[in-house]
């Protein structure tokens, strides 16, 4: 029997009245897995939670940030040695400020889309940059 893959939601978070487009990139921080690596926030959907309501919870658990989420940009799954996720990645925009507060990274940073380094991203990250890059400013 195989097992179903865990669902995992990701924010590509658009700055506020930004022209240049610049989104929200955060680094995990040290003791977690992929410590070091960039990545677009987010976490794991939860039984009898829609997606766009976990991807709200978790950017205001670990950035406290509240967000709107947009449409959906993509979903990849990702085998890890001990588990294979299905990570939908959608768009989403801050809905006041953007005072972010860390709790699981220990950094941020807000990039144009072209500015994006592949390989300092998390592998499962990865597949969706080439998707974020050729629809930004087409939405």
């Amino acid at each position: 029997m195989t097992k179903q893959p865990v669902l995992v939601v990701a924010a590509v978070i658009q700055r506020q009245e930004d022209p240049e487009g610049r989104i929200l990139v955060v680094r995990r921080g040290p003791g977690q897995s992929g410590a070091g690596f960039w990545e677009f926030p987010g976490g794991k959907v939860e039984a009898g939670e829609a997606p766009e309501q976990a991807l709200v919870r978790e950017i205001m658990e670990e950035l406290a940030l509240s967000i709107r989420v947009h449409e959906l940009i993509g979903e990849e799954d990702f085998a890890y040695p001990s588990k294979t996720i299905r990570l939908r990645v959608y768009w989403a925009s801050v809905k006041g400020g953007e005072d972010l507060v860390l709790s699981e990274h220990d950094d941020f940073k807000w990039q144009r889309p072209e500015e994006i380094d592949v390989m300092s991203l998390s592998a499962a990250d990865r597949p969706f940059v080439e998707k974020i890059q050729n629809s930004y400013g087409k939405r």
